[in-house]
């Protein structure tokens, strides 16, 4: 991986970062347009793709991880090292959910977030990341075919009465990252896999927008058209980070910081919009007037950014 190409995932990264922690504020504002919130069900909307940004930026360096970390400490310890990273994870995830649900935000009484699905989709694919391509690809595509199957007879209700699909959603997540990491190889395993990685994100587009005609793109029901769109999706913005990297030397050092740390990020974000959110006065934070709504966004990407460029001095990161 040359520098070029790992700046260009961090800026990828730093980008997916970005976009989790504004759709996070602004879906409680509630002047917010509909086009820059979560789709309620059917549909997609520009926040429905930054979750799967994030997800295919983690696919793109699993694999060389992995491999990276095997060579030097072995199958034990690297093993250990991944089920012990998505475990962390999936309880931080847990963590967070029930405070949500402690302090009845939304008055919800079970959730399940995104670091959840996160973690289940790391550990699952933990099973098929030291196999050929071939494996992963005939595997992410089953699991996910399975998976439409089961929720258009049977789970349907269930996946919609949790975010993010719930637990079973998090089968649909997994069959995600699993097809990320084989785009992934497909970037890096030859000098024309750029090229053939925007061919098959903007073929990717095009079988999603077909299957539509099958079943809805949904992100509440992490159905096969929505993982196939945002696949594709997210796979042509990473090309064109790429190209302006690569070709026109662009550095976006700003989100290039936030893509070195994306975990504490989003951890630390979570835990500043409780700021706004739990004193429960609208006009501080739901009916918030523009100006202040502006001033609050701000506020809280200035602090992430200050606290990513101090990591940075101090050479600490947290990946994912």
């Amino acid at each position: 991986m040359n520098g070029n190409r790992l700046h260009s995932i961090d800026v990828f990264r730093g980008l997916a970062i970005l976009g989790m922690v504004l759709a996070n504020y602004l879906a409680g504002v509630s002047w917010i347009s509909p086009w820059f919130k979560h789709a309620k069900d059917a549909g997609f909307t520009i926040i429905d793709l930054v979750a799967p940004m994030f997800l295919f930026a983690i696919g793109l360096t699993y694999g060389r991880s992995f491999r990276q970390r095997l060579k030097r400490d072995g199958a034990g310890k690297t093993y250990q090292h991944f089920i012990i990273r998505f475990c962390a994870i999936l309880g931080m995830g847990a963590l967070f959910s029930a405070g949500e649900v402690l302090m009845a935000v939304d008055g919800q009484t079970i959730n399940w977030g995104v670091l959840q699905a996160i973690g289940v989709a790391g550990l699952v694919t933990l099973c098929f990341i030291h196999t050929p391509t071939w494996v992963r690809f005939t595997a992410g595509s089953l699991i996910l075919v399975g998976y439409q199957f089961m929720l258009n007879f049977f789970w349907l209700d269930t996946v919609l009465s949790n975010p993010h699909g719930g637990l079973l959603g998090a089968i649909s997540w997994s069959a995600m990252l699993l097809l990320a990491t084989v785009m992934a190889d497909i970037f890096f395993n030859s000098t024309a896999g750029p090229r053939r990685l925007i061919g098959l994100s903007a073929l990717l587009v095009i079988v999603a927008l077909a299957l539509t005609m099958w079943t809805p793109v949904s992100k509440n029901r992490v159905s096969m058209p929505y993982v196939v769109l945002a696949l594709g999706l997210s796979g042509l913005i990473f090309s064109a980070i790429n190209i302006l990297t690569t070709a026109f030397h662009f550095h976006s050092h700003l989100l290039a910081l936030w893509g070195k740390t994306p975990l504490l990020m989003y951890l630390l974000h979570m835990l500043l919009l409780g700021i706004v959110y739990l004193p429960d006065i609208p006009a501080l934070y739901a009916n918030a007037p523009v100006w202040l709504v502006l001033l609050e966004a701000g506020m809280l990407l200035g602090t992430l950014t200050w606290v990513a460029w101090w990591l940075d001095q101090k050479k600490i990161y947290f990946s994912v």
